[in-house]
């Protein structure tokens, strides 16, 4: 059997086992979802020690330390994937909830209702939590899941997916609601992503290379996720402790991650007292700085050891304690920075003037925006989703952190009493 035809079976196999799934009430959706945090929970050690041979064969293998630390599961993150499990199956049902509804002159009754999507693949890189977390908002938003990790995280997702699998029998469904796409054979991408007719949705997360290839090799229908190149603004008015302490929590606190920051516009009025101070907060972390030459010369004036930022640098998704910072006019001067240079992922300002928060908002074309707070708050559960499928930067259906309602989608029911159109 070929790629094509493996994926095609699958995907049928899922078909069918969804078709129960879209039927069965919140409830019983809602306990397999719990069933399937206590699993995850309870087999942490045999999660742990799959991983644990990832993480070896990677680490010999030359993986960067930021996929590495993607790929690292620990006792707490395990523990964190089951909370936020548990926290998918706290949230409203997704299903069957009333958008518009409206009866016409004639009596025809018109409700438009949210209904899942169906068979959804997923393609992602190095990081095992993906595994769980799309599956549980799937599965709660009555959706199969094709999951289609890198061959770098195998072991890990092999576990995991037997984990769920498991407990997805026991709670009376058909474990073929979600199913791991071999990794070993890269070809298996491409068969998952041309299954147009068997698979309803593919969502890519990952490298911008990885999301590139998705969406240009796709023809099944796509939601675009993407690189994360976040900005932070001092504003002129920002509180020195308030902005210093944010640009090293949004920098530092996890560098592997989408929604860290990469880069740092600071305006040009606060050069004098605002800059030094967060070059050297940054500086005491570990941050490499790549700096304009306004930066260089101040930070190389002050004993700091900085560089300079190329071309290149602005657009960097670094993923590695590394952050560009440049001084900038005003507002208007970061906002075209931005827009240069920026995914559309998250930005932030920090500031004490309200008419300078509002314009940069009204401003700003990105899925997420920060007002004196981190870039790191762009996230499914922070923003209590419970998990997220993804950070989406497009602006059709959904954007931004997607949880259970960006995984539907809508049909509409049309009542009469024998109406035929005239």
């Amino acid at each position: 059997m070929n790629n094509d035809q493996m994926i095609v079976e699958i995907a049928a196999k899922a078909r069918r086992a969804q078709k129960s799934l879209a039927a069965s009430s919140y409830e019983e959706r809602r306990r397999l979802i719990e069933a399937i945090a206590e699993a995850v929970e309870s087999k942490s050690e045999l999660i742990l020690a799959a991983n644990s041979r990832d993480v070896e064969r990677e680490r010999a293998a030359g993986m960067n330390s930021s996929l590495l630390d993607r790929l690292t599961l620990t006792p707490s993150r395990i523990a964190g994937i089951a909370s936020g499990a548990r926290k998918v199956a706290s949230l409203p049902n997704a299903l069957g909830n009333v958008k518009i509804e409206r009866t016409l002159e004639n009596g025809l009754h018109l409700r438009q209702v949210t209904v899942p999507f169906g068979v959804v693949g997923m393609v992602y890189e190095a990081r095992p939590n993906v595994t769980v977390d799309a599956a549980v908002i799937l599965l709660a938003s009555g959706n199969a899941a094709l999951l289609r990790g890198s061959s770098s995280a195998r072991d890990s997702n092999e576990a995991l997916v037997a984990i769920m699998r498991t407990s997805i029998e026991d709670s009376g469904f058909s474990p073929d609601l979600i199913a791991l796409i071999p990794s070993e054979d890269r070809d298996t991408v491409r068969a998952l992503l041309h299954a147009r007719g068997s698979v309803d949705l593919v969502i890519p997360r990952g490298s911008s290379s990885l999301i590139h290839m998705v969406v240009d090799e796709a023809r099944v229908p796509t939601i675009e996720t993407g690189a994360g190149v976040c900005h932070i603004y001092f504003d002129k008015s920002a509180d020195s402790d308030k902005a210093i302490a944010i640009i090293v929590n949004a920098k530092v606190q996890r560098p592997s991650v989408c929604n860290a920051a990469e880069t740092l516009l600071i305006h040009r009025d606060r050069k004098d007292d605002l800059l030094i101070p967060a070059l050297r907060a940054l500086r005491a972390e570990g941050v490499q700085i790549h700096g304009d030459p306004e930066v260089f010369d101040a930070g190389d004036s002050a004993g700091l050891e900085i560089q300079r930022a190329s071309e290149e640098s602005w657009s960097t998704e670094y993923g590695t304690l590394d952050l560009n910072v440049a001084l900038v006019d005003d507002l208007d001067a970061a906002i075209a920075h931005i827009d240069r240079y920026g995914t559309h992922h998250t930005e932030a300002i920090i500031t004490e003037d309200r008419s300078a928060a509002d314009r940069f908002i009204a401003l700003s074309d990105s899925a997420a925006i920060m007002v004196n707070a981190s870039t790191r708050f762009t996230d499914g559960e922070e923003m209590g989703f419970g998990a997220e499928i993804g950070i989406s930067n497009q602006k059709l259906h959904a954007r931004g952190p997607m949880g259970i309602e960006a995984m539907t989608t809508t049909t509409w029911i049309v009542e009469g009493s024998g109406q035929v159109r005239s």
